[in-house]
């Protein structure tokens, strides 16, 4: 919804569909491999003009201080880049949990920059705000990319690669983590074998592997409890771990009973999530995205 003085954005989450650790940089970034596909799991972001040079937060996240928080930090971003004079009141109404792996924070920060370049009539295209996106964490450029990637490098890589668009039962056992403590821990897969996007295309069933996952489970149990309550709520599915966790999914089969399983969810162990969603093809504000 689009007005003079004002802008309203839904923020995807986001699943890897698998992950991959190939290698190491020499800064000690890791190198990775990763289908991302988007969900209708979002976030709602209101941007408004105000006419002080300030950025704004309304209903701040408890415990997120503004210097941390990715929108705060995107929109003083995007005024420092164009030297602008500007204001901006920003509330975010937050659905996917925070450290879930599902990029919701990067998905945030995404679309503040998407909207905030068309509410300011700024006009910088998507590679500019994809740069800028960068600086504030992998996952963002794939969100102002906006449509389902083959990711490599760091994140920075993105290729659009076409994907059905399934149900998913997502769950989150209420346990962020740390992402450094798994890329930190020495027991964690390094050297998985690349692969190209033909060969997840031809065959995306052998692609269904998280090299986090081991490690997350290991550092919090409530993964493997989860992945179990997936496995035993739908037999002859493969949940997985998506991101650096501790969100697991399974790929739903179309016969399966969704209200039965939403009734299912009913019954999460007390703080846990649970949400049977659909995959997208675009993000929601992908009309919204400048071509280069």
């Amino acid at each position: 919804m689009v007005s003079l003085d004002s802008l309203s954005l839904r923020s995807p989450a986001k699943l890897n569909l698998f992950l991959h650790i190939v290698g190491r940089r020499e800064d000690g970034y890791h190198l990775l491999q990763s289908v991302f596909q988007l969900i209708d799991w979002c976030d709602t972001l209101h941007l408004k003009r105000i006419p002080e040079n300030e950025v704004r937060r309304v209903n701040p996240i408890p415990g997120v201080a503004p210097e941390q928080d990715l929108v705060v930090r995107a929109a003083n971003l995007l005024k420092d880049f164009c030297k602008l004079e500007a204001g901006v009141e920003i509330d975010l109404q937050k659905e996917i949990p925070m450290g879930a792996g599902m990029g919701g924070g990067s998905s945030d920060a995404a679309s503040t920059l998407i909207g905030l370049n068309n509410l300011w009539n700024l006009n910088l295209p998507n590679e500019t705000l994809c740069d800028l996106g960068l600086k504030l964490g992998a996952d963002v450029p794939f969100f102002i990319f906006g449509k389902n990637a083959f990711v490599e490098g760091i994140g920075e890589k993105i290729q659009e690669i076409s994907l059905d668009t399934p149900h998913f039962l997502v769950i989150f056992p209420n346990q962020a983590i740390a992402t450094a403590s798994i890329f930190q821990d020495p027991e964690l897969t390094r050297d998985h074998a690349q692969i190209t996007i033909d060969g997840f295309l031809a065959s995306p069933l052998l692609f269904q592997s998280n090299d986090c996952q081991a490690v997350a489970m290991r550092i919090c149990p409530e993964v493997k409890q989860a992945l179990d309550w997936i496995t035993q709520a739908v037999p002859g599915s493969q949940p997985r771990m998506s991101g650096s966790g501790s969100s697991v999914f399974a790929v739903l089969d179309p016969k399966t009973d969704v209200a039965k399983l939403e009734n299912l969810l009913q019954n999460l162990p007390k703080g846990w999530v649970g949400r049977v969603v659909r995959g997208l093809n675009k993000n929601p504000a992908y009309n919204l995205i400048s071509s280069d």
